[in-house]
């Protein structure tokens, strides 16, 4: 399969990976494009693993505020330096990761900060659902095991589908940004605030609401 120069154009908007980099994957791909984007995606990762080890001490605390101040996140997002921490790009990633905290609710950055006793919990669930789905004893664990990786996905940042991309992870998002920046970085700790979360809230019958106010006017 051919590509063309726009190919590898398109590929590089996609992917941030350097021009080069893009073209070496579409012939290693034989021109197609979506195994093209995974197989930098893969170079990616192992590219920002080797980062992993550095020191990431400067960053940013940014935040946003959704549907007329409803819900709110705060999240400090980690650099090697401060000047990149400055860069645009870094305060975009910042933008990015709090509007997903605000759009998905993660409750962990990663999987390591998941509790046990939470997941131990999660999978007493998720073995009653399949027994009581009457599925047969043998196959309950690796069903629960299927489940615990979708639980992950609900509730750890990293593990999550990106709102703005949905054909990658925030964590193949954040190695993305490393290759691009060239420093480490990682998402350390992050609060979300919802109006009115964990208060008891009124229920009140609205056509009985309207009647009574209808009285209150004649």
């Amino acid at each position: 399969m051919s590509f063309t120069a726009k190919d590898v154009a398109e590929l590089r908007a996609r992917t941030n990976a350097g021009m080069m980099d893009c073209k070496k994957a579409l012939v290693e791909c034989d021109g197609d494009f979506e195994k093209a984007v995974l197989w930098l995606r893969e170079k990616g990762i192992a590219a920002a693993a080797k980062k992993q080890s550095r020191i990431a001490s400067e960053g940013i605390v940014t935040s946003y505020i959704h549907m007329g101040g409803k819900i709110g996140v705060l999240v400090e997002i980690n650099c090697e330096t401060d000047f990149v921490a400055k860069t645009e790009a870094f305060q975009q990633l910042g933008r990015d990761i709090a509007m997903q905290i605000a759009a998905a609710a993660p409750k962990f950055v990663s999987i390591e900060e998941v509790p046990v006793a939470d997941l131990e919990k999660e999978k007493e669930i998720l073995r009653a659902q399949a027994l009581n789905e009457g599925k047969p004893a043998q196959i309950i664990e690796k069903m629960v095991e299927g489940r615990v990786k979708k639980y992950y996905q609900d509730v750890c940042l990293l593990e999550q589908v990106y709102v703005k991309d949905s054909s990658m992870t925030i964590k193949d998002y954040i190695n993305e940004m490393t290759l691009k920046i060239g420093e480490k970085i990682s998402i350390r700790r992050f609060v979300r605030f919802e109006m009115g979360e964990g208060l008891e809230k009124r229920h009140d019958d609205l056509a009985a609401e309207v009647e009574k106010q209808m009285k209150g006017n004649k």
